[in-house]
């Protein structure tokens, strides 16, 4: 379930975020995805962690009972409340107290609360007492981010950099600094999403055209990036 951020935080909250399990005694279940270049403040069992931007495939067990709130922040948006590069945040998980102030008391009310409405309410007003000053650099990274999310054409970084009006050196360190991946890591992982979508339409006789609509050289190129980065082919996800 998600909920929007309120209006005083829409600059810097894509959304919050409630996830619920239930699962009879002893079982697991594991999810795994391929998260989005955001990172993300989670409240779960008592404590809050901050989750950097995960490069690779993300493995989440779950099991017997349990809930999780999370706080989905704009790709850029997290970079003023931590003073430094998130890039040193990348495939890392933290708890929250080693870089947000006073959440510990945020994530007890939190986890104290009755309904998903309220555990909205203490986030955001734990979140208003915490904003950091404007940073005119997060609505450039976020942009950035915006159109590889929204153009299919866009696959390479030179475009990018043309377009957001920096040097390709410049987009880096943005991209270093604020989102805390590279702008070729972005740009690959948001090509995979459209990848997984197409696939659900496509049958194993069409990959080659699949591969020239993403912009790939050839079927092969594209075999070994989608394997790369979903941990299967193609042709086997088709039979899944």
């Amino acid at each position: 379930m998600r909920y929007p951020a309120p209006a005083p935080l829409r600059e810097w909250v894509e959304h919050f975020w409630f996830e619920t399990w239930s699962f009879p005694r002893g079982t697991r279940q594991l999810r795994e995805m391929l998260p989005h270049p955001s990172i993300q403040l989670v409240f779960a069992r008592g404590a809050a962690r901050i989750y950097g931007v995960q490069l690779g495939r993300f493995t989440r067990e779950l099991q017997d009972q349990g809930q999780l709130f999370g706080v989905r922040f704009w790709p850029g948006a997290f970079r003023p409340f931590v003073c430094q590069p998130v890039a040193t945040l990348a495939n890392r998980v933290l708890p929250a107290e080693c870089v947000l102030s006073g959440v510990e008391a945020a994530a007890a009310a939190l986890l104290g609360c009755d309904t998903e409405q309220a555990m909205t309410a203490v986030a955001t007003s734990y979140l208003l007492q915490h904003l950091p000053p404007a940073d005119p650099n997060v609505a450039v990274a976020r942009g950035a981010v915006q159109q590889v999310a929204a153009d299919r054409s866009l696959m390479r970084v030179r475009q990018l950099a043309v377009r957001s009006a920096l040097g390709e050196r410049a987009l880096q360190r943005l991209f270093h600094g604020y989102v805390g991946a590279s702008a070729r890591w972005v740009i690959k992982r948001y090509r995979t999403y459209e990848a997984l979508e197409q696939l659900r339409t496509v049958g194993a006789g069409q990959l080659a055209d699949l591969a020239q609509r993403l912009g790939y050289f050839d079927q092969a190129h594209f075999t070994n990036d989608f394997s790369k980065r979903v941990g299967q082919a193609p042709a086997v996800y088709l039979k899944r």
